[in-house]
């Protein structure tokens, strides 16, 4: 952790404070952005989706104590109650642990490239859920951003449903269950992470996140987590440290800076990434398709996100 926070000095001396974000959260979401296609190499392997993500959070929660412990020493706060941390446990279950494990079991269905398009949808269902539940009435520029995503999301669907299948349609529905449940822990951080501040929150949700996972595995698997051969293990440690811990602190510098909707704008480069790397390490095959299917779910998501920016708030962390 400590090499990562001098890199983030070391690099913001050549930059000017926005282009030195823009490259932070740019680098934190191609990171991100390959946690699919290393959950794809560590399926071929023979283990499955609870385990995997089991070792991958266990591999990360040192570091995410580490967090909480010194960003609540440095960031004490009065007007916590006992409802700010009972929303936390909330929405660290919601957002950490259901979303992943979705998330990782529709990964073993379909590519990792069709599963970050579908994940990449999640900003339109936070406009759809706060419409539904909170009564937020969405602009008409956004309406527009929601039906162009999901007719990118369906053409890039429709290459896939002739030669696939069943497969196919289950593990979709395991990732747009996943974006759903994401979208919730979104909408829920609002009111929370400025009381809180970002590497706080997220700490505290990732260890609570964690013991769900790992109460999960024990209930559904059990036995030993240490009988896989060692690719697993090096492979769990990356996505802990290079998809995980590492891009949620270049992401939190970023928003600090820049404010989230202006940092969403980038997550554009997230679909783009992981066909990239799904075609050099998985060799995965892209179709005009989903290229065109990526293309028209970027143009909705960044015309959203555009839109969003122009009222975007800073958040301390």
């Amino acid at each position: 952790m400590a090499f990562t926070l001098n890199s983030i000095i070391m690099v913001r001396k050549f930059f000017n404070t926005n282009a030195y974000a823009y490259l932070l959260a740019l680098i934190g979401i191609v990171f991100f952005s390959s946690k699919a296609v290393l959950v794809k190499v560590a399926y071929g392997f023979n283990i499955d989706a609870v385990s995997i993500l089991t070792l991958r959070m266990l591999f990360a929660l040192p570091i995410y104590i580490v967090l909480a412990i010194i960003s609540t020493l440095k960031q004490r706060s009065s007007s916590l109650n006992k409802k700010d941390y009972l929303f936390v446990i909330a929405l660290g279950f919601l957002g950490y642990y259901l979303a992943s494990i979705l998330d990782f079991k529709g990964l073993q269905y379909i590519s990792a490239s069709l599963e970050r398009l579908i994940l990449f949808i999640y900003p339109t269902m936070v406009l759809l859920i706060s419409a539904l539940f909170f009564k937020v009435k969405p602009s008409r520029e956004q309406k527009i951003a929601v039906v162009i995503t999901y007719i990118g999301v369906l053409l890039a669907f429709y290459n896939y449903v002739s030669s696939d299948g069943d497969s196919l349609l289950l593990g979709a529905i395991f990732i747009v269950l996943s974006a759903i449940t994401y979208a919730f822990y979104l909408v829920g951080t609002g009111s929370l992470i400025p009381k809180f501040g970002i590497w706080r929150f997220t700490s505290y949700a990732m260890i609570v996140a964690t013991i769900g996972i790992v109460i999960h595995y024990f209930i559904n698997r059990g036995g030993s987590l240490w009988d896989y051969p060692a690719e697993i293990y090096q492979l769990s440690a990356i996505m802990a440290v290079v998809c995980t811990i590492i891009p949620s602190l270049l992401l939190a510098e970023a928003i600090r800076i820049l404010g989230s909707s202006n940092v969403a704008v980038l997550g554009s480069v997230g679909p783009i990434s992981t066909i990239v790397l799904a075609v050099i390490f998985l060799d995965e095959k892209i179709t005009i398709y989903q290229i065109l299917g990526t293309v028209i779910v970027i143009a909705g998501i960044s015309f959203l996100g555009k839109n969003k920016a122009t009222s975007s708030k800073k958040v301390n962390c």
